[in-house]
């Protein structure tokens, strides 16, 4: 079982409500997209082309006539900000929750490690009709991170067990401060064969744990008897006051949505080190990995399974090689697997 730690609460209340202002006084959130090139190897896949082929797998007995294919990508495409990013705060406030001693102490416990460095703060917001794909997060390694590889390759690097000499440790808590209709939080901890762990969103409540290895998704949630718009990267989800927001493309005002119609998570994420001299290893980046070495790796294994010819494979078929030996999702959960991807009015 990896371990995990609830929080509840996470804060005393009156700095969990701060949470919630502390998002407001933000501003506007953008869509998260993935982004960037998977240069070459699949470049015209998406970054979390492993969790998109699990996702439709597990919807495959949805009629044809059922799927809308821009709603499914608007269901999966939530809005996202950065508050803070190492020593840089761009959400004045959140200090209390980068520095939050519980949540230390817990990252300790996760990796046995004593040298905690938070590394992110950043906050989702979940519209009606939203959910997450059973996943696991993007890893890091020394010299491998989003950056520089395509994501579903560092999944495939985390899951083959390969890598493990240049691996970063990290700790992930996510926190909620509203309860929620809906966008239940899915996670695996005893592994994708193991029982599912449901925690229904509660104020103030958070959940800390290996996210790079425990398999993770979010419900979809409750639409209020109004259809999800199509939505497109250019729109965001902007503050009005008192607890009102407003989905916009542009200059162009479209819904309108309230607290209790949406899902607000913030998530923090630190590195996990052994001492000091690990720590220093990985800031002078003195033993690096490079993308020649992991491929050649990868395939090296590929071949002693039997999973590859000896011939070079296409960038596609080495892909699709890569995920489907490495990459072994949980069976479909009932709350991350709703029975049709359209939307009832």
């Amino acid at each position: 079982m990896t371990e995990y730690t609830l929080f509840d609460p996470l804060f005393l209340e009156d700095e969990a409500d701060g949470v919630k202002k502390l998002a407001e006084a933000f501003g506007a959130h953008g869509m998260y997209s993935q982004e960037g090139l998977n240069r070459g190897i699949g470049e015209s896949k998406p970054q979390r082309y492993d969790a998109v082929l699990n996702y439709m797998a597990a919807h495959a007995h949805v009629p044809d006539a059922e799927r809308d294919y821009r709603l499914i990508a608007s269901r999966t495409n939530y809005f996202r900000e950065t508050y803070a990013y190492g020593d840089e705060i761009y959400a004045p406030g959140i200090e209390p929750f980068v520095h939050h001693e519980g949540m230390i102490e817990a990252a300790k416990a996760i990796h046995g490690r004593a040298v905690i460095e938070p590394a992110i703060v950043f906050a989702n917001l979940f519209l009606p009709g939203q959910e997450l794909a059973c996943h696991t997060d993007v890893p890091e390694f020394r010299g491998a991170n989003r950056k520089v590889l395509p994501q579903w390759l560092l999944v495939v690097m985390k899951h083959s067990g390969l890598f493990e000499d240049w691996h970063m440790p990290i700790a992930t808590c996510v926190s909620w401060y509203h309860d929620a209709d809906g966008g239940a939080f899915v996670f695996y901890p005893d592994g994708a064969d193991g029982e599912a762990v449901v925690h229904e969103i509660k104020a103030n409540t958070a959940v800390i744990i290996d996210t790079d290895s425990v398999f993770h998704g979010v419900g979809r949630m409750q639409e209020r008897g109004r259809p999800l718009p199509v939505l497109k990267r250019s729109m965001k989800i902007v503050p009005e006051g008192k607890g009102q927001w407003r989905l916009t493309d542009g200059d162009i005002k479209m819904e309108s949505y309230d607290w209790q119609d949406m899902r607000l998570s913030v998530s923090w994420k630190a590195y996990c080190f052994r001492d000091e001299t690990e720590q220093r290893m990985w800031r002078d980046k003195s033993d690096d990995l490079a993308l020649p070495f992991i491929l050649e790796t990868l395939a090296k294994d590929l071949r002693d399974r039997g999973a590859l010819g000896a011939e070079e494979p296409s960038a596609d078929d080495l892909m699709h090689a890569l995920i489907s030996t490495y990459i072994h999702f949980p069976p479909p959960h009932p709350v991350l697997v709703p029975d049709a991807f359209k939307t009832v009015a």
